[in-house]
């Protein structure tokens, strides 16, 4: 024991793990996807007369058995990661005495794949799908998101500041370009130094963004369109940061969240057939799928992989100087040459 609560003082270990996640630092969406899988094993468990303190390796066993039943293999592997990770974690913490996954887990054939074989659609289905989408803040983000290839978390975090639109967009709100945008009309600047639980321009933070270094991102006619759009509508915002997208549902002029663009995601691509509960990246178009989706058609288009790549934020300094240095010539050009049309 490491001088921890023993067991029998901990009531709720699944609470007692999520909050130690928290403290950590981990994300939200991290904790929930943690939450919801422990849950699960916690109530299979219960159903057999038994607690995460007292499992086996059979009833874990058991477990991983009846999760292959509905779910593809990654799946399988991540849920079982997860379990395992718990057990590991609360073990060292001194609150368990044993880790029963761990002979579970070095005895199953199935591997969490970091990179899997995506669901391919065409821009004419896109297209589809970009056309039912009609509510104006719903729009803007799923445009900003499949038009600049950025994080769901990144465009959470943008702000007014951060979008150079038009001089009477910006006079509307009293709300200048950062500096960044000068001579960079109709762009977006999305920066690599938001960190989840950082207070920026008077607002903590409740996702990070995770480029390498901050990147200047063309807007295109049609995302203009729909960022102004949705801007005449816009609810005042609760922040001092005053963010681009903010909710019009029960948390009125709030941040939008990364859950909440999740959810907008889910509903319009489950009526198209595009996601299934248990489906995996294999199957489901997520807000990361509009990453993917970015990356694979810009690069097709353009056979620039540096640029692809300055624009989604992940490149070397050497060659992201380059871009950066050379922005209105080589970014914007190749850019808007070749950016797919949505509308």
């Amino acid at each position: 024991m490491s001088g921890e609560r023993p067991v029998e003082e901990v009531p709720d270990p699944v609470e007692y793990f999520l909050e130690d996640l928290t403290y950590h630092g981990r994300s939200e969406r991290t904790r929930t996807a943690y939450e919801r899988v422990l849950r699960r094993f916690e109530a299979f468990l219960a159903e057999r007369g038994t607690t995460p303190a007292d499992a086996d390796r059979r009833v874990c066993l058991a477990w991983v058995h009846g999760v292959r039943a509905d779910h593809a293999p990654s799946t399988v592997a991540t849920y079982a990661t997860y379990v395992h990770r718990f057990y590991g974690y609360m073990t060292q913490a001194g609150v368990f005495d044993a880790n029963p996954m761990a002979l579970v887990m070095a005895e199953m054939d199935e591997s969490v794949d970091t990179d899997p074989e995506r669901r391919e659609l065409g821009v004419s289905a896109m297209r589809t799908f970009v056309a039912s989408v009609t509510h104006p803040l719903e729009r803007a983000v799923i445009l900003t998101l499949l038009k600049t290839g950025m994080r769901v978390g990144e465009a959470c975090n943008l702000d007014l500041r951060d979008v150079h639109l038009s001089p009477a967009v910006h006079d509307a709100f009293d709300v200048p370009p950062r500096p960044q945008l000068d001579n960079r009309p109709d762009s977006v600047y999305v920066a690599s130094d938001v960190a989840r639980g950082q207070v920026v321009d008077g607002e903590e933070r409740t996702a990070s963004n995770k480029r390498k270094r901050a990147t200047v991102v063309p807007v295109d006619a049609e995302l203009r369109r729909a960022l102004v759009r949705w801007l005449t509508i816009r609810p005042d915002a609760r922040s001092p940061a005053e963010p681009l997208f903010v909710s019009t549902g029960e948390e009125w002029g709030e941040r939008l969240t990364t859950g909440q663009v999740r959810t907008v995601v889910r509903r319009h691509a489950e009526a198209h057939g595009w996601y299934r509960t248990g489906g995996g990246a294999t199957e489901n178009v997520t807000p990361h799928y509009f990453r993917h989706f970015f990356t694979t058609h810009l690069r097709d288009r353009t056979g620039d992989r540096g640029i692809v790549k300055y624009l989604r934020g992940d490149v070397a300094t050497d060659i992201i100087d380059t871009y950066t240095h050379n922005w209105g010539d080589r970014v914007r050009e190749v850019y808007e040459a070749n950016i797919y049309a949505l509308e």
